[in-house]
This record gives structure tokens, sequence and C-alpha cells, in this order.
């Protein structure tokens, strides 16, 4: 291998851990927003905490999901960055569980609590082909498909909500979900995949297939 190739690989790899580390940076946007709770009828209240709840299940989910497929990676420079992004990105959600978890509480609800695993919920997509287990490269894939789908699950829920702090809060979550599917992304234009790091100007049931990508 060439003095250039090595230096380019060695470039590669570290664009990848730098978009991890954004990703990490995307908690600052969702934990920046703590809403308040403001006197609501009873009907609003059992409506969010419904809506917070379901929220906080797919929150369960990924911090599964991302803790499942880490076990999965192997120890090669791929495996190693695919993984920095995925603890980055576990990080974030499980900041946003928190959160959720802390709001239903102050609402009087009860928050949903983690299964032992999600996997029935994630199988879909394997059959699919928006991913798969079996390879670092495919396991990415799954992340970003997962994202893609928290991001307009937020942008949908969002908008059912009564209190116009939790709408703010719900926002920047369903943001930071979309800023994890754009590293993601961007990780792959660093292997030396030709994309558009952000192919749509809007993440939707819609645009939906021109983020993700099959395996």
């Amino acid at each position: 291998m060439s003095r250039t190739e090595r230096s380019s690989r060695s470039a590669s790899r570290r664009e990848l851990i730098k978009a991890g580390l954004f990703g990490a940076m995307g908690i600052a946007a969702s934990t920046a927003v703590v809403p308040a709770v403001m006197a609501q009828p009873k009907g609003d209240v059992v409506n969010d905490i419904k809506v917070l709840n379901k929220a906080l299940f797919y929150e369960h989910q990924a911090i599964w999901a991302y803790g499942f497929a880490a076990g999965k990676l192997t120890d090669s420079n791929v495996g190693k960055a695919v993984l920095a992004i995925a603890l980055a990105n576990q990080s974030d959600h499980k900041a946003h569980r928190d959160l959720l978890a802390s709001v239903v509480k102050q609402l009087g609800g009860t928050p949903v609590t983690a299964k032992m695993e999600y996997l029935k919920t994630v199988t879909p997509y394997i059959e699919r082909g928006e991913g798969n287990l079996d390879s670092d490269v495919n396991i990415a894939k799954l992340a970003l498909a997962l994202e893609v789908d928290a991001a307009i699950a937020y942008g949908r829920e969002v908008a059912t909500l009564k209190n116009p702090e939790l709408i703010t809060a719900g926002a920047s979550i369903g943001s930071t979900e979309a800023s994890h599917a754009t590293v993601i992304r961007a990780a792959f234009q660093s292997l030396g995949v030709s994309l558009n790091v952000v192919p749509a100007a809007f993440v939707s049931k819609d645009t939906r297939n021109d983020w993700i990508l099959k395996v």
C-alpha cells in the first residue's frame, strides 16, 4: 500500500470518528429544552402521557438495538468507527429516555419500562433489506433506517401533543434523531460511497426511501 493510500485511509477513519463525536454533540440540543409542566385539562394530560410513553418505547428500542448491534461489530477499522458512532448515538437516546421518563412522572403518569429485547421490532427492517446484523456496513445501514424512522415518528407525534413546552422539547429530540441519520450517511460517504449526506430537504414519510440505504 502506498503512503498516499495509507494517508487517505487514515483520514477516512478520522472523519468517521469525528462524525461519531458530532452525534454525541447533538445531545446538547435535546437536553437544553427542559419542558415545564404547565397546568392542563385532564384530557390533555392523559393525551400527552400517552404520546410521550410511545416515544419512550422507541427510545428503549433504540438503546437496545445499539447495544445489541455493538456486540456484532468486528474489530476492524470500519467496525471500530461504526461502534464509535453507535455509542455516541446511544448516549443521546439514553438522555432522551431519561428526559421523557421524567416528564411522564411529572405529569402523573407511569413511564413504560424497557423490555429485555426488541428483536421482533427490528426484524421487519432486515426482511425489507434495510440493514442486517451480518456485517459492519449492514449494521450501520440498519441503524440508519431506525434513526430515519425515529425522526419521522417524532415529527408526526409531536403534532399531537397539547403542551407547547412539550412540543418544543419533542421537536428538539426529533432534530437530533435526524442528525444521527445524517452522521451515519456522512460515515458512508467517508468510506467512498457516492451519496448526498442530506438527500432531501425533509425527513418524512414521503422522502424516507431517499434517506435509507438498502443492503
